[in-house]
């Protein structure tokens, strides 16, 4: 291939790249994406004992009514397969603060319902989860910032859960 034909591929495609500032930005977003999860989950584990999706998923299911869900639904909720969820609830089970039992409605279905001991556990893992949360994003940000970062995430989620063109 020519210089000239080589030319000529990489201008048909040049909108396929990111600018500079584009990648630049991007990066920051992948590094963010990548980084803040894995401080948040080790500030969990750490302090806690927690996974943050262990965190999450009892969470969730604190603000259920009745602290009640159909696994399905959680594991929608979470972004996760049934299956991977399956194992961590599994987990949570074996510590006593959540239990599996299938859907009085529908037998078909299984709830995960938090227990006692384990809306002591999220309320005892919060208070230092929420100062970290803080630390690295909230206080990190102005009130403006952060609103615009929060309407940033909306909309990039709801691009990411609209069927593609």
């Amino acid at each position: 291939m020519s210089d000239t034909d080589r030319s000529g591929a990489a201008d048909e495609h040049a909108d396929l790249w990111l600018g500079p500032g584009e990648l630049s930005s991007w990066l920051s977003v992948v590094g963010l994406f990548t980084r803040l999860p894995w401080a948040l989950d080790a500030q969990l584990q750490r302090d806690a004992d927690l996974s943050m999706a262990e965190y999450m998923s009892m969470a969730i299911l604190a603000d259920a009514p009745e602290s009640t869900m159909r696994m399905s639904e959680l594991a929608e909720r979470l972004s996760s397969s049934l299956s991977r969820l399956s194992h961590l609830v599994k987990r949570l089970e074996s510590r006593g603060y959540v239990r599996r039992e299938p859907d009085p409605t529908d037998g078909r279905f299984t709830n995960a319902i938090l227990l006692a001991d384990g809306v002591r556990k999220l309320e005892s893992a919060a208070p230092a989860h929420v100062a970290h949360v803080r630390h690295l994003v909230v206080d990190n940000l102005s009130a403006e910032r952060l609103r615009r970062l929060g309407q940033d995430a909306e909309r990039i989620l709801q691009r990411i859960d609209s069927p593609a063109r």
